[in-house]
């Protein structure tokens, strides 16, 4: 048998594509009980993963037998299984949520704990603001006020419009030549956006649902598309939650850039900026230079269940 190199662009579980050096696309499964060292996920392959694989003549599915090191990956808490993960993409340059302020809502805690996870792996990561065509009036200040808060700490922002088009040649040159991950909520317009940047990539696109105001879901499993413009797109099933997993609580704060650049300046190494006095970032706070939304999702992290499994079990 001859052994071939490849990324993983598709997986579900039980089997995945892998497109190799020649552009062809194979089908593929595990070689017997795969996990990754110091990772409890329920995914020990990942899109995005670089692997090696053996198939003999003729046959028309290849046994992947290695798994290249990950340079990065998004990883969450697995639904149900609160104490394993889910890798949700890996080997990344960039990461995207994309963000619309009804036909649902994004909540300001979905963001930054997305944007939290993307600043433990050092993934820069950018937000788009979708269905532009739909805010006026006063959620169209809500929306400049957020476009100006995380504008302000770093992060790159569009308003874009997949119905419309707005947007989307900003956007395309962002993509260009990177392999980047979008997520978010079902129904913010991941599909549609992509259509519209990509005509004919994906073809499914889902209806919100009246009763809960939430998406349907157009998107089972990741899936890593190739752009015509260069670069790679990796579409992610819709998220309702992104529960924070395999982080020790002392680090929060450190992915949080406005308290990064603080912390170092309280009265206590071990300051939690919640209760102890000569707290560089409570100062701040109080002085309006960190939001109360930034420092209220910041607490509500650290009051995570999470955290409280992780001390029970004896692990961080």
């Amino acid at each position: 048998m001859k052994e071939y190199s490849g990324i993983v662009v598709r997986s579900t579980g039980s089997s995945c594509n892998v497109l190799n050096s020649e552009g062809n696309v194979l089908e593929c499964r595990l070689k017997g009980n795969f996990r990754i060292k110091g990772i409890r996920s329920t995914n020990p392959l990942a899109v995005g993963d670089m692997v090696k694989y053996i198939i003999g003549q003729g046959e028309k599915v290849g046994l992947i037998n290695a798994i290249e090191p990950r340079h990065n990956y998004i990883i969450r808490k697995a639904t149900r299984l609160s104490k394993q993960s889910h890798i949700i993409a890996a080997n990344i340059d960039q990461a995207i949520v994309m963000v619309t302020l009804a036909s649902p809502r994004t909540s300001t805690g979905f963001i930054d704990r997305f944007l939290v996870t993307a600043e433990a792996y050092h993934i820069p990561a950018m937000l788009i603001f979708n269905k532009s065509d739909l805010i006026n009036g006063g959620e169209l200040i809500k929306l400049n006020k957020l476009i100006e808060l995380y504008e302000g700490l770093g992060y790159t922002c569009f308003r874009t419009s997949a119905l419309k088009g707005s947007g989307i040649d900003e956007v395309k040159a962002l993509l260009k030549d990177k392999v980047s991950l979008i997520s978010g909520h079902s129904g913010v317009g991941k599909t549609a956006l992509i259509n519209a940047i990509e005509p004919g990539l994906l073809r499914k696109v889902g209806e919100i649902s009246g009763y809960h105001q939430k998406g349907k879901h157009t998107t089972t499993f990741a899936e890593m598309m190739p752009l015509s413009f260069g670069g790679f797109i990796i579409d992610t099933p819709g998220i309702k939650e992104f529960g924070l997993t395999d982080f020790d609580k002392q680090e929060i704060a450190e992915r949080f850039p406005e308290m990064r650049q603080l912390m170092h300046q309280c009265q206590f190494n071990n300051c939690t900026h919640v209760h102890e006095p000569g707290c560089a970032v409570k100062a701040a706070l109080a002085k309006g230079h960190i939001s109360q939304s930034r420092y209220a999702n910041y607490i509500s992290i650290q009051n995570d269940e999470y955290f409280d499994e992780a001390d029970y079990s004896g692990t961080q």
